[in-house]
């Protein structure tokens, strides 16, 4: 994978993205990512890959501020379709892993489907801690390999191919943030979709 097969990809999948990763299933594990998610008036929030724009319809009832980045002007294009009139969002077509924002920014970082798919998962992860305000969250829902587990044969030799389309099936989140440990404090890792592929993962960065 790499950013510009990565923005051809989504150029080509923005009009029916919604379809698949903002609906039925999906739509329901955002339910339960964004469940228990409390914030206060004037917070300043980062979406890391916007994407169409899921993930904007749990912020609607906070008077907060919100960025939102993407590396595809297409999947941005839709996005800005989601906001209401009582929302303040700023749109940036961004590369995920060169955040061009001071450190220490946001008060809570959301990094959906982001780190399955960028090409160095590593480096929007320091990306991601970096900006984030000391004590600040970061709230990540995406799929990874089980801790503790291999990739089974089969997910290898599609592995790939399915590379192809924009995302990695492999990846474990215990290597991504293995070199930022004592950055962050991880406050729930709970499963939410396919047995456990897909997670809910909660952090506080640790001043």
């Amino acid at each position: 994978m790499n950013n510009q097969w990565n923005k051809f990809i989504y150029k080509v999948g923005a009009p029916v993205y919604d379809r698949f990763f903002n609906s039925g299933v999906f739509l329901n594990a955002r339910k339960k990512v964004f469940g228990d998610l409390v914030l206060r008036d004037g917070q300043h929030v980062l979406i890391v890959g916007v994407g169409t724009g899921a993930d904007l319809c749990f912020f609607t009832e906070q008077d907060i501020h919100i960025t939102a980045i993407d590396i595809s002007p297409s999947m941005i294009s839709q996005a800005k379709d989601k906001v209401n009139d009582d929302m303040h969002v700023d749109f940036y077509e961004m590369n995920a892993q060169q955040l061009q924002f001071p450190e220490q920014t946001f008060d809570l970082v959301v990094a959906n489907l982001i780190l399955s798919v960028v090409p160095d998962a590593h480096q929007c992860m320091n990306e991601i801690i970096r900006v984030t305000k000391d004590r600040g969250s970061i709230l990540v829902f995406d799929k990874f390999t089980p801790r503790d587990k291999k990739l089974s044969l089969g997910k290898k030799i599609v592995r790939p191919l399915i590379s192809l389309l924009g995302t990695d099936i492999g990846r474990h989140f215990e290597n991504i943030i293995e070199p930022y440990e004592k950055q962050v404090n991880i406050l729930d890792d709970r499963p939410v979709l396919f047995n456990g592929m897909y997670r809910k993962i909660s952090m506080q960065k640790l001043s």
